[in-house]
């Protein structure tokens, strides 16, 4: 249990794996309506595995309850964070990045156990360009990645506010990235293809 959100749901972790292998965190969902990560996120922790995994299935429980893509107080949460963080625009506009970085309990949430583990890799899920987004320091991770889901690699800046961005400016020797998904839901083979991406890169990263 890491916390709860705006709105009182709970906000957990799983972990699973060897606590001494090359850690490497998922996130399955941050935004309400952005989703399909959640079974993903699910598969692996079924798995026994030689990385230390660390899992969020869900870290917009408040949107995914109510259909939207923003939290429980109209936040897109993916542009909560501080580095590059701008203000504007209103509750519930589509991008709507909060009166204040960090105003979000759920940014606090996740800022704070990224922040303790200090995870080799993040994953964050998303939906729906079918792509791997990465930049800077993140870019080898994402194009392994992308490599083993047979995924478009996209090399493009971060957003402004975004929790890839935070990650790769704060933790230096640090990879954070996303995966955007197709739209929909994903088919159990496409399930099993995203859990052997992670597991190539986790792969990868140990040597």
């Amino acid at each position: 249990m890491l916390g709860r959100s705006e709105r009182g749901r709970p906000i957990v972790a799983i972990h699973t794996g060897n606590p001494q292998g090359v850690r490497v965190l998922v996130v399955g969902c941050i935004h309400g309506t952005e989703c399909a990560g959640i079974p993903i996120v699910r598969a692996l922790a079924r798995l026994r595995t030689r990385f230390d995994l660390w899992l969020i299935p869900n870290l917009d429980p408040d949107g995914y309850a109510m259909g939207r893509r923003q939290n429980g107080r109209g936040v897109d949460l993916n542009a909560n964070w501080s580095s590059g963080w701008r203000g504007g625009g209103r509750p519930w506009d589509t991008y709507y990045p909060g009166p204040r970085p960090f105003s979000e309990r759920e940014t606090r949430i996740a800022r704070n156990l990224i922040r303790r583990l200090r995870p080799r890799v993040t994953i964050w899920f998303h939906q729906h360009m079918n792509l791997v987004w990465a930049w800077g320091q993140s870019s080898r991770a994402g194009r392994i990645y992308a490599r083993a889901s047979g995924m478009r690699f996209y090399h493009h800046h971060w957003l402004p506010g975004t929790a890839p961005n935070w990650q790769n400016h704060h933790l230096p020797g640090t990879a954070s990235f996303v995966v955007e998904l197709p739209a929909g839901s994903l088919t159990p083979r496409q399930v099993r293809r995203h859990v052997h991406a992670v597991l190539a890169l986790g792969s990868a990263l140990s040597r």
